[in-house]
């Protein structure tokens, strides 16, 4: 299953008119990578949760066989049902066999086989795949005993965390058994509601640790989507990404930045470190540094959520500072 039914508050405006999976990242839907990394370790059937804009995403999925899988969708409504919601509104579907969740707004190539693996070996209820965090980014710290189970979710590391913290994927390896610890008919979430109660009876909720040389990304704030889409720009050779209909006056300098679908940057611009999204006009002679700009019309029926970055109308864009 993939989780994809969150509002992506602190990817706004990007967000506006699609859900977090279903946002472009290097031209095609981040949901997409996800989907291409199961069917990679042999998943075929693939659950997909809705909630916020969700034919954002059935629009560009579709039934799943242009990726070579079968997906089923369920539309949470009238609330988002949270993590483990998620799973109890489609418990029929999941109940007869070991199966994964992972979240939506992740790409990554860590070695799932080898996840399950250590999941059957110990016999455990729930695996939660981990990896070291080793930069100390603003991910909770998990706590595991010497035998491997998963003893307390922390609290953010600082720069000052001597330690190496190790930090949750998205990606859960769980069994049918786990809905004995899920509630019926509420929103729920995995970490807070349903994982410590299974704790609290003595059950095998592991921490499966990646390899270091496994690539993970997540790609949750404005800040992220812009660095690791430069950063697999760079791996390219490439100075900036152009999707369809898109167009530079050649006196125009654009770096290090993403534009989506039918922009027009004018004479004389320069924009770096920016992502663009579609239709957006930049001005002749305007500058842009990392920002994310979009146009200012789509945000009339969607004021910024309370998680995202501020940003300022000039002429007919919205410019938001990253």
């Amino acid at each position: 299953m993939i989780l994809a039914a969150g509002f992506g508050t602190r990817l706004w405006p990007l967000t506006i008119g699609r859900t977090k999976p279903a946002v472009p990242f290097l031209n095609r839907p981040l949901i997409g990578f996800t989907i291409d990394y199961l069917r990679r370790h042999g998943i075929n059937d693939i659950l997909i949760n809705l909630h916020h804009e969700p034919e954002s995403v059935r629009a560009q999925i579709g039934d799943g066989s242009r990726f070579g899988v079968r997906i089923t969708y369920a539309v949470e409504h009238p609330e988002i049902l949270g993590t483990s919601g998620a799973l109890d509104n489609v418990r029929e579907l999941l109940s007869d066999e070991t199966f994964f969740v992972v979240n939506g707004k992740i790409i990554t190539d860590i070695d799932l086989k080898a996840a399950l693996k250590s999941h059957r070996d110990r016999h455990a209820l729930a695996t939660l795949v981990l990896r070291n965090n080793h930069a100390r980014e603003h991910f909770r710290e998990v706590h595991l005993t010497e035998q491997g189970r998963i003893d307390r979710f922390g609290e953010f590391p600082t720069p000052q965390t001597s330690h190496s913290p190790l930090m949750f994927t998205g990606i859960h390896i769980l069994e049918p058994a786990i809905f004995d610890y899920i509630p019926r008919g509420v929103a729920s979430d995995s970490v807070k509601d349903v994982y410590p109660k299974a704790m609290a009876e003595g059950k095998a909720v592991m921490g499966y640790v990646a390899e270091d040389s496994a690539s993970w990304y997540e790609l949750s704030t404005l800040e992220r989507y812009w660095a690791i889409s430069a950063e697999f720009m760079r791996r390219e050779g490439q100075t900036m990404t152009m999707d369809q209909d898109s167009q530079i006056d050649p006196s125009s300098t654009v770096r290090n930045s993403i534009l989506w679908k039918r922009v027009d940057v004018r004479a004389a611009a320069r924009v770096t470190d920016c992502v663009i999204g579609d239709d957006v006009v930049i001005p002749a002679g305007a500058k842009y540094h990392r920002s994310v700009i979009v146009r200012a019309a789509i945000t009339a029926d969607a004021p910024p959520p309370e998680k995202a970055n501020a940003g300022k109308v000039q002429g007919e864009n919205l410019v938001v500072p990253f």
